[in-house]
């Protein structure tokens, strides 16, 4: 594990692949569809939301954060009347561990399981107090096959570290629409994450401008010196909210798990689209 990254982020980037499987896979498109969720956006949000029970849009919209309102609100509520949480969980859990299993299929058994077992451990001790997304996943019950166990395991870590991102950018005082606005300027392009979070040109260019009245941005849309300190401040404070429930490992125990996640990790990588969470090119 690199000493120049934070633990609680150098394991994020080796639990967040395994966790978005869910959105990009075949095998869980199909169990999605077969649940009766057609279409990416109803697996989507079905999928992710169902730990929280059939919910309407609000809670959804304060979870999911940097997702338009007015996005949510064409999936939620209507998509439980074609599945039900209990339906859209089952489904998630089969398309994930077929998912999976196809993906590691070569890689060694025993690696799978102490991986696997070192991230239920991890979770099991998670503080969920304050993070609705991690506590209602973490809440449910464990699977009893060792990719869905793999895949429950990373959804609740990375669920958690989720949180505790929103929390920072609230803390900053940013909206979802600012915080996507200032991820763009600093390395990712409007025109692939807009689109993907619903926000209209008019909402995301009021939150360009709102940001260059903050000193965030210039006129121009680049980041200011300020904005890239804050930036910064908002990342450490992700990983400083990650972080407690790895400072109790001996560094030896972290480095096993990390070598154990490498492989699993790129392979779950190397199988995803564009996937808009600012993964390094070359974790």
């Amino acid at each position: 594990m690199a000493d120049l990254v934070h633990p609680a982020r150098a394991l994020w980037w080796l639990f967040e692949p395994v966790h978005a499987v869910t959105y990009f896979q075949p095998e869980c498109r199909d169990a999605f569809e077969e649940a009766g969720l057609r279409g990416f956006w109803r697996g989507y949000f079905g999928g992710r939301s169902a730990p929280l029970g059939a919910v309407d849009a609000p809670p959804v919209i304060a979870a999911f954060f940097n997702f338009a309102p007015a996005m949510v609100e064409r999936a939620l509520p209507a998509l439980w009347s074609l599945a039900s949480p209990e339906e859209a969980l089952a489904a998630r859990g089969k398309g994930a561990g077929a998912a999976l299993a196809r993906l590691l299929e070569h890689v060694d058994r025993e690696q799978v399981e102490q991986a696997v077992e070192t991230l239920e451990q991890a979770a099991a001790r998670l503080d969920c107090a304050g993070r609705v997304l991690a506590a209602a996943n973490a809440a449910l019950p464990t699977p009893t096959g060792l990719y869905e166990r793999l895949w429950r395991a990373a959804t609740v870590m990375r669920e958690h570290r989720g949180d505790g991102h929103v929390a920072t950018l609230v803390a900053s005082g940013l909206d979802g629409c600012e915080a996507l606005v200032i991820r763009c300027a600093m390395d990712m392009r409007r025109e692939q994450l807009q689109p993907v979070r619903g926000w209209t040109d008019e909402q995301w260019d009021a939150a360009a401008e709102r940001l260059v009245e903050r000193g965030w941005l210039t006129a121009a849309g680049t980041v200011t010196e300020l904005g890239r300190i804050r930036h910064q401040g908002l990342e450490a404070a992700t990983d400083l909210a990650a972080a407690r429930v790895w400072e109790d490992y001996p560094r030896a125990e972290l480095d096993r798990l990390a070598a154990a996640l490498k492989p699993i990790s790129a392979l779950c990588r190397s199988s995803l689209p564009f996937y808009p969470v600012g993964l390094p090119d070359n974790s």
